[in-house]
């Protein structure tokens, strides 16, 4: 059985996250996502509101699991006995630091291979930075993200959306 990790923030999850987690789900028998824990990182969700949202986002999509973990994700993936990491990638501007850190992660176990996935392209401008900032004043985000996330973004913004 093949089993791969897709780690990150997801602080929120998008469609564009699902998208890559649908077409991960295509090649391998068991995606795990995996919610980082980065103390450099200022999150506007919880370690906890993050994976309840992508739970709640991947509902019904079979062989997918959500999980979390701290320090390198190389030694994760190998923890849980990942042959490999997924990254998405949207844009070019994305390939030198993926490039750069899977060519780290091979160093450091070359038995766990990065696959690149490209979502989308109507997701391809997308990331959860911009739909942060969206949401905080206000902007529609429903398009963007599934409404359990939406909803948990306007509790975080509440004066935005009185209307």
């Amino acid at each position: 059985m093949k089993k791969v990790i897709y780690p990150g923030m997801f602080d929120p999850v998008t469609y564009g996250h699902i998208d890559i987690i649908k077409r991960a789900r295509e090649l391998f028998d068991e995606v795990v996502i995996t919610v980082a824990k980065n103390p450099v990182k200022t999150c506007l969700f919880s370690i906890n509101e993050r994976i309840e949202m992508i739970r709640e986002s991947v509902k019904g999509l079979d062989r997918v699991n959500v999980d979390s973990f701290d320090g390198l994700v190389v030694e994760h993936a190998k923890a849980i006995g990942a042959v490999g990491i997924i990254r998405g990638l949207r844009a070019i501007s994305d390939f030198d630091y993926e490039f750069q850190m899977a060519l780290m992660n091979r160093k450091l176990d070359e038995k766990i291979t990065t696959i690149f996935l490209m979502p989308h392209e109507k997701y391809t401008y997308l990331n959860s930075t911009i739909v942060r900032h969206l949401a905080e004043f206000g902007g529609d985000v429903k398009c963007f993200v599934p409404e359990f996330v939406c909803n948990k973004l306007k509790d975080k913004f509440p004066l935005f959306y009185r209307k």
